[in-house]
């Protein structure tokens, strides 16, 4: 993000107004958090609120001179949406709600999101945690995805969902949380420690190749 920008502001592209993106942990908003972003659209005159496919709320076309005023009144984080760093964590409700879920989901992508979201990486990555096999938080096509089974969690690595899109590779199965947890902080900082600047995941795996990854990281 460049320099100018006021913070956490993304410039549109009539070069005039901003955008910011709050974060909202694996898609969960309180009431307050709901009041707060009514007020401050109603307040500014926002004209777009937007739910993004990461579940973040992203609020589009306010002045620059209103970004500062705007996160002092909204009294919440920055969403990373453009820095080279884990972006977001995306979950399903898994076993909270869904009749479906085998995993807590909620639980587990609340810990990654607390552990990860912001660290310094070679490119964005986003990681999906889904509490069953049906993978509706997308993990397979994630940089680092979980799916819920019976016997523990599945990893994988290396997915996209963009203009080259690749299913992610399987590192892992039958991991309880912590087991989980773990494989992503080494799958993480492999990556981190490896990856030339701006190479996504996928690249990444395609470039290294998923043995060589496997035998690091396990």
């Amino acid at each position: 993000m460049s320099g100018d920008n006021p913070r956490g502001a993304i410039l549109q592209r009539d070069k005039k107004t901003y955008a910011i993106v709050p974060r909202t942990p694996v898609g969960l908003v309180s009431p307050e958090v709901l009041e707060a972003i009514s007020s401050v659209v109603r307040r500014y005159n926002i004209p777009i609120t937007k739910i993004t496919s990461g579940q973040r709320l992203a609020l589009i076309g306010m002045q620059r001179d209103e970004v500062d005023r705007i996160w002092q009144e909204l009294k919440m984080e920055v969403g990373p949406a453009i820095e080279l760093c884990v972006h977001y964590v995306q979950a399903c409700p898994g076993t909270e709600v869904c009749k479906f879920g085998v995993r807590d989901s909620l639980g587990m992508g609340l810990k990654l999101e607390k552990l990860y979201v912001g660290m310094d990486l070679p490119a964005k990555v986003k990681i999906g945690v889904s509490g069953c096999p049906f993978c509706c938080a997308e993990s397979y096509v994630r940089d680092i995805g979980l799916i819920g089974r019976k016997k523990g969690w599945l990893v994988t690595f290396g997915g996209n969902s963009g203009g080259r899109p690749r299913i992610g590779d399987v590192i892992a199965e039958n991991l309880e949380d912590a087991e989980a947890v773990a494989l992503v902080q080494r799958c993480l900082d492999y990556y981190r420690d490896n990856a030339g600047k701006k190479l996504r995941t996928a690249r990444f795996v395609e470039k290294t190749g998923i043995e060589t990854i496997k035998q690091a990281v396990l």
